[in-house]
């Protein structure tokens, strides 16, 4: 997290970094000034995807962390890591490779 904007001790808006790529989140308020409140239940049906250089470097970062990510699977020529946030929304990391389709991290021969 490169910078942050915290309001009333809860975190309001921040900027992820990841090598050179950059992501920025912000929830807006439920109540008062600038608010807003969505039809449905939050997070549901959202997939963000990034094409990354190496999606599995990034799955073993999230592992390190102690954070539950699916086990990479190649599909459409790309190895594919994903996991879902407390709200609902759900995250990918993408990156290319000429593995065969459907082949498991832990498939692989090490």
């Amino acid at each position: 997290m490169k910078h942050n904007w915290v309001v009333e001790g809860k975190l309001r808006w921040c900027w992820l970094s990841i090598g050179r790529a950059s992501l920025m989140l912000q929830e807006f308020p439920k109540e008062g000034h600038d608010s807003w409140v969505p039809p449905g239940k939050v997070g549901e049906g959202v997939s963000l995807y990034f094409i990354c250089e190496d999606a599995i470097a990034i799955y073993k970062e999230l592992k390190s962390r102690g954070i539950q990510a699916s086990e990479p699977q190649v599909g459409n020529a790309m190895w594919v890591t994903g996991l879902s946030d407390p709200d609902g929304y759900r995250r990918y990391f993408e990156s290319a490779t000429d593995t065969p389709e459907d082949t498991k991290l832990s498939e692989l021969k090490r």
